[in-house]
C-alpha cells in the first residue's frame, strides 16, 4: 500500500426518529412577524427547502431571531441539532463572517423557543467557516499539495536529474532542480501526462488518465543547459518517409548502413558521407559528437538570411486619447522606449525596422526616410478597402529615424481631435500594420496604444465563431472578423499587443480576441495617473518589445507508430491538422497541450517516442529549426501507467483542453466532464491497482497524485467555468486568454497559489529569505493575526497583515509604527536597509520574473473590505461564487467512485 493514501471519513449521524413530526415556524425580528414556514421536520427534504426560505428571511443587519416551534411534540435534541443546524447554515451562506451563538429561553411541553444572537463583525478570512465540511472532514486530514512540493524539493535538493531515454518522473515544476540532457528532453521543454503509457487501446480507456505532453518548445533555460547549435548540411538526415529528424530514438541496422523510424515504421538508407559504422551497443561511433545523436534537444540554423523582424507602434489620437491628457506620458514612454533598443543590446537591435502610425477613424501614416527635412504625414480616409498609398519610408531602421520619431512624438499631443468624433473599429490599426507588413515581406510586432471607447459591432454579433457551429453562441467565441484578421497575422508572423487605458470591465466589445490568437497579449489600465500604474505600463511595454520571441512557428509533432495526435490544445487558432500548428509568435512563457490516442496496440519492447519539430524566425532574420524528442516506456499493467503520472502536468493538460472546450461546449456540462474524470479514475485505480482489504471507508490514491483532487476542484470553481456575482465577462475572457497560454509552473500556481509566512509573531522566529519551507495551506485556516503573508499566483501578488503584527515588522517591511497607518490597496514597498526588507523585496522581485507581465502589489488589512480579493486565492475553501469546498469535494468523489464499484 505505498503507492495509496488512506483517509477515514465520517458520514453524518442518522435523524433521530422523534424528529418525524410536523411544525409550524415563525420568524420574527424585534417583533415584527416576516414569514412563516410550514413543513414535516423529518422530511427528506427538508434540509433543501428550509434553506433556501430561511435564507430569504434573513437580512442583513439582523440582530436577534426568535423562532416558535408548535402543534409538535419537538424535543431539545431535535431542535437543536436540526432547525437550529439550518438557521446557522443558512445564514452563514450569506454572511461568513458572523459570529454565532444560541441561547434556550423557557423549555415548555409544547412550545419550544430559543433565540440566535447574531452578531455581524467584519472578520477576517482566519474566522471563516469556509473551509469547514458539511460532512465532517477535516481538511488538514486530506492530502496537501503544499507537503507535495515540500517532499518533491527535498527529494531533488542537491541533486542533478538526468533525462535518459524511458527515464523515471522528473522533479516538479515548482522545484528548482539542475537538468542535464541524455538523449532525452528535459522536462523544461516537454512535460507528459504519463511516463508509461499503457499498451493497448483497452486498457487507455479503462485507465481514464488523458495521454498527452505539455510543450513549452522556447522554454528558458539555466546557464548550463544551453542548446547545441549545429548547421543544416551537416546533420544527419532524418526520415524520408514522414519527415521526422533525426534523434536518439531512431534506431541503427546493418552496421549503421540504416535506421529504424520509430514514427512511421520505415527504414531509412543512410547517404555514404553521413556514414559511421556502429559499436556493439548499437550506436554510431559519433555519436557523443553528434547532438543529433545524443541529446534529446537540439537546435539547426539555415544559414540563408531572411527578413529581419519590424517592429510597429500604433497610437490611438481620438478625441477621447487627446481629452484623457495621457498621449504625452505615452509618447514620451515610447521615445525611451526607442533611445534604449538603439543603444542596447536586447531583442531588437538599432538596426531592425521601425514603423509608426497614429489613427482615429482614419489612418495617419508616416515617412520615416532619413533625406526628408521633415517628416510627412499620409491620411488615409477609405478604410473598407485599405491600400497603402506609398511603400518606401514606412518601416526605417531604427538607427536611422530615431531623430524623425523624436519630432513625430512630441507633435502627437498636440494633434486636434477629430470633430464630430467618430468611433473607429479597434481592429483598423491592425489591419494598417498588417499591410506594411506584408508590403515589406517582414514579420515584426504591433503594439497598439487604445484609449478610446471599443464597441462591438454587427459582424461580431453575427459571428460564428471558431469552429462555424450552428449552437448558441458562446461569450468566449472569437467574431468572424477577428478570427480571419489573426489567421492573416498568423501567416505573415505579425504578432498583436494592445494597451487599453481607462476602458470599463462592463459593456463594449473585448479588445484581446486578436491579441490572444496571434501570441501576444492584452494589457489593461484603470489610469495613467498614478505612480503605480505608470510604472506597470513602462515595465509591461519594454517586456513586450525585449523579450525573446520566435516569428513564423510551424509547429510538427510526431509520435511512435500505433498512437496518433487527436487534439491540440493552447493560445493558438486549430487547424485541420492537430499534429502541424501553425503560429503568428511564440515566446517562451507559452505552452501547448497535446494529445494522443491509440490507434492499434504498442511495442512493449520499442516503447513511446514523441518529437517536437519547431521551425522559426529569430528576429534577426535567422530561420531555425529546433527538436525536441523524448522517448517513454509503455506497459500493460495500469499499475505502471498510474505510478508514472504526476497531478500537475494533469491539472495542466485539463485546464488548456477545458478552457478551449468552453468556445462551444456549456460550462455545466464541462465542470460535470472534469468531476467524472476524475471519479472513473480513481474508481479504476481503486479497483484494478489496490488490494482487496481497502475499507469501503477509506480515500484510495494514487502515489503521485495526492493534489489531484484540489487541482481539479480549483479548476471547475474557476472563474472561467463558474462565474461569480461580481466577475464580469471582460474580466473572465481575460482570465481565459492568460492561462490557457500559461506552462506547468504557472498553471499550478494559479489554481494553488503560493503562499508565504513572511514575519514571526514576535518571539524572534525570523526568516532567511526566500524559504519555501514557510509556505502553507491555500485555507484561511493558515492565517494568523500575528502574521504577515505574501500570496502570490502568476496574475496576483498580495500582502495580508494581520491586526497583531509586531509593531517592528511592519517598520522594517511597510515603514509604518503600527496597523492602523498601513492603508490597504496597491503599494510600493519602500526601498529600507534591513534585512527583512531586503529579503522580502528579493523574494517578490524572484516571483516577479516568473511572470511575462508587471505584477500590481496589493495590501490587504485584516479585517478590511478589501479581504475578498484573498478569497479568490484560498482555494481549499469555499469560494466566493459558490465553488465547493476541497473537503466537500474530496467526499463527493469518494462517494461517487464507491458507487462505481457497486
Amino acid at each position: 500500500m505505498g503507492s495509496v493514501l488512506c483517509i477515514r471519513y465520517y458520514q453524518r449521524p442518522p435523524k433521530p426518529p422523534s424528529l418525524q413530526a410536523s411544525y409550524h415556524a415563525t420568524v420574527s425580528i424585534t417583533g415584527e412577524v416576516m414569514s412563516e414556514h410550514c413543513g414535516n421536520v423529518g422530511s427528506d427534504n427538508y434540509f433543501s427547502s428550509s434553506e433556501l426560505s430561511w435564507r430569504r428571511w434573513i437580512s442583513h443587519r439582523l440582530t436577534r431571531v426568535t423562532v416558535r416551534i408548535s402543534r409538535g411534540h419537538i424535543t431539545t435534541v431535535g431542535l437543536r441539532s436540526c432547525l437550529q443546524q439550518t438557521v446557522l447554515r443558512a445564514y452563514r451562506l450569506g454572511h461568513p463572517y458572523s459570529r454565532i451563538t444560541t441561547q434556550v429561553q423557557s423549555p415548555s411541553t409544547d412550545l419550544r423557543r430559543f433565540t440566535l444572537h447574531i452578531q455581524h463583525v467584519q472578520n477576517s478570512p482566519v474566522e471563516s467557516p469556509r473551509s469547514e465540511s458539511r460532512y465532517g472532514l477535516d481538511p488538514q486530514l486530506l492530502p496537501s499539495a503544499v507537503q507535495v512540493m515540500r517532499e518533491d524539493r527535498a527529494q531533488w535538493e542537491g541533486r542533478v536529474f538526468i533525462s535518459e531515454p524511458k527515464s523515471s518522473l522528473p522533479p516538479l515544476s515548482t522545484t528548482d532542480c539542475p537538468l542535464e540532457d541524455r538523449g532525452n528532453a528535459t522536462p523544461r521543454f516537454i512535460r507528459s501526462t504519463t511516463y508509461c503509457f499503457p499498451i493497448d487501446p483497452q486498457s487507455s480507456q479503462q485507465s481514464r488518465l488523458p495521454l498527452g505532453v505539455i510543450l513549452s518548445p522556447l522554454a528558458a533555460q539555466d546557464g548550463g543547459e544551453a542548446l547545441s547549435l549545429c548547421e543544416a548540411s551537416e546533420c544527419v538526415k532524418g526520415c524520408v518517409e514522414c519527415g521526422a529528424f533525426m534523434c536518439p530514438a531512431m534506431s541503427w541496422q546493418d552496421c549503421g548502413q540504416r535506421f529504424y523510424c520509430p514514427f512511421c515504421g520505415n527504414l531509412n538508407e543512410v547517404p555514404w558521407q553521413f556514414y559511421q559504422p556502429t559499436d556493439k551497443l548499437g550506436l554510431r561511433l559519433d555519436h557523443e559528437k553528434r547532438a543529433e545523436l545524443s541529446r534529446g534537444s537540439y537546435e539547426i540554423w539555415d544559414p540563408q538570411r531572411h527578413e529581419t523582424s519590424v517592429l510597429l507602434l500604433a497610437i490611438d489620437v481620438s478625441e477621447s486619447a487627446i481629452r484623457s491628457g495621457e498621449l504625452h506620458f505615452l509618447c514620451q514612454e515610447i521615445q525611451a522606449l526607442l533611445h534604449s533598443l538603439n543603444g542596447g543590446k536586447g531583442a531588437v537591435q538599432s538596426d531592425a525596422r521601425v514603423g509608426l502610425l497614429t489613427y482615429d477613424s482614419r489612418i495617419h501614416l508616416y515617412d520615416l526616410s532619413p533625406a526628408l527635412s521633415r517628416p510627412h504625414m499620409l491620411v488615409i480616409t477609405d478604410t473598407e478597402d485599405l491600400t497603402l498609398p506609398v511603400r518606401e519610408g514606412l518601416l526605417v531602421p531604427l538607427k536611422d529615424c530615431i531623430h524623425i520619431i523624436d519630432r513625430i512624438l512630441q507633435e502627437i499631443p498636440r494633434f486636434d481631435p477629430e470633430k464630430p468624433e467618430v468611433i473607429g473599429s479597434q481592429d483598423l490599426p491592425v489591419s494598417a500594420g498588417l499591410n506594411i507588413l506584408l508590403a515589406a515581406g517582414a514579420p515584426g510586432k504591433l503594439l497598439v496604444l487604445h484609449s478610446s471607447p471599443v464597441s462591438e459591432n454587427q459582424d461580431q454579433q453575427n459571428s460564428t465563431g471558431l469552429f462555424s457551429s450552428s449552437r448558441p453562441k458562446s461569450i468566449f467565441q472569437p467574431p468572424d472578423s477577428s478570427i480571419s484578421l489573426a489567421k492573416m497575422c498568423v501567416t505573415q508572423g505579425c504578432s498583436v499587443h494592445v494597451f487599453v487605458f481607462g476602458q470599463q470591465d462592463v459593456g463594449g466589445a473585448w479588445p484581446g480576441y486578436l491579441p490572444s490568437l496571434t501570441g501576444g497579449g492584452l494589457l489593461c489600465y484603470s489610469s495613467l495617473q498614478s505612480k503605480m500604474e505608470r510604472e506597470r505600463f513602462s515595465a509591461d511595454l519594454k517586456m513586450s518589445v525585449q523579450g525573446e520571441t520566435a516569428y513564423r512557428v510551424q509547429l510538427k509533432v510526431f509520435v511512435s507508430k500505433g498512437l496518433r495526435v487527436s487534439g491540440c490544445y493552447g493560445a493558438c487558432i486549430p487547424g485541420p491538422d492537430a499534429s502541424c500548428i501553425s503560429m503568428a509568435t511564440l515566446d517562451g512563457h507559452t505552452a501547448l497541450a497535446v494529445e494522443f490516442t491509440h490507434s492499434k496496440p504498442l511495442d512493449e519492447s520499442r516503447g513511446v517516442a514523441i518529437q517536437v519539430v519547431l521551425s522559426y524566425s529569430t528576429a534577426e532574420g535567422e530561420r531555425r529549426t529546433r527538436v525536441h524528442c523524448l522517448t517513454l516506456q509503455c506497459s500493460r499493467h495500469l499499475l505502471d501507467t498510474f505510478r508514472n503520472c504526476q497531478a500537475e502536468t494533469l491539472l495542466t493538460f485539463l485546464c488548456k483542453k477545458t478552457y478551449c472546450a468552453a468556445i462551444e461546449t456549456p460550462l455545466q456540462s464541462l465542470r460535470e466532464e472534469l468531476q467524472t474524470e476524475v471519479t472513473e479514475l480513481l474508481a479504476c485505480y481503486r479497483k484494478h491497482c489496490t488490494s482487496t482489504s481497502v475499507s469501503p471507508g477509506q480515500l484510495v490514491l494514487p502515489q503521485f497524485l495526492k493534489a489531484l483532487p484540489v487541482f481539479v476542484n480549483s479548476l471547475r470553481k474557476s472563474e472561467v467555468l463558474l462565474p461569480g456575482l461580481r466577475s464580469t465577462i471582460h474580466q473572465r475572457l481575460q482570465l481565459r486568454s492568460r492561462v490557457v497560454a500559461m506552462d506547468t509552473r504557472s498553471t499550478v500556481t494559479h489554481f494553488y497559489p503560493l503562499i508565504l509566512q513572511l514575519s514571526g509573531n514576535g518571539n524572534g522566529d525570523g526568516v532567511n529569505f526566500p524559504s519555501w519551507e514557510r509556505d502553507v495551506r491555500c485555507t484561511a485556516s493558515s492565517f494568523a493575526p500575528g502574521r504577515v503573508f505574501l500570496a502570490y499566483s502568476p496574475l496576483a501578488l498580495l500582502l495580508w497583515v494581520g491586526e497583531s503584527v509586531p509593531s517592528q515588522s511592519l517598520q522594517e517591511i511597510f515603514n509604518v509604527s503600527s496597523f492602523s497607518h498601513l492603508q490597504s490597496g496597491e503599494f510600493t514597498l519602500p526601498v529600507l536597509e534591513n534585512q527583512l526588507s531586503i529579503t522580502v523585496r528579493n523574494l517578490i522581485n524572484t516571483l516577479q520574473s516568473h511572470s511575462p507581465h508587471k505584477l500590481k502589489l496589493k495590501v490587504v488589512r485584516q479585517g478590511d473590505s478589501c479581504e475578498e480579493v484573498l478569497q479568490h486565492l484560498l482555494v481549499e475553501d469555499k469560494s466566493p461564487n459558490g465553488g465547493a469546498s476541497y473537503a466537500d469535494f474530496v467526499f463527493h468523489l469518494h462517494v461517487n467512485t464507491m458507487r462505481l464499484l457497486v
